[in-house]
């Protein structure tokens, strides 16, 4: 398992990158959504379905929480992909997110 400070850097890296990402994808198209970061937590914010999806470090557990959809998942670090993941479908952090918000825009 990481230690705390492993874990923090990993993660700052992550959403660091995670936020680019999604800055990028608001800015190049018309993404009906915005971004917002508070005290190193992410929020995707929807206009259309009002909807927020919280992106967030869990340091007791070392992993990086999202809730969207209703749903809570949990990504763990994979230290072989060098990624954060959902284990259940080997999804990284940006796969993931961009799969949440086409499903959201979708509804």
């Amino acid at each position: 398992m990481l230690d705390e400070l492993e874990f923090r850097r990993l993660v700052e890296i992550a959403l660091n990158g995670l936020k680019q990402h999604l800055i990028l994808r608001e800015e190049s198209d018309d993404a009906g959504f915005e971004v917002e970061e508070q005290n190193g937590v992410l929020n995707v914010l929807f206009e259309e379905p009002a909807t927020k999806f919280v992106i967030t470090p869990n340091a007791p557990v070392r992993q990086i929480w999202i809730s969207a959809l209703s749903t809570s998942f949990k990504l763990d670090w994979d230290a072989t992909a060098g990624k954060f993941v959902l284990p259940r479908t080997g999804e990284a952090l940006d796969v993931l997110v961009d799969r949440l918000i086409h499903e959201n825009v979708q509804r």
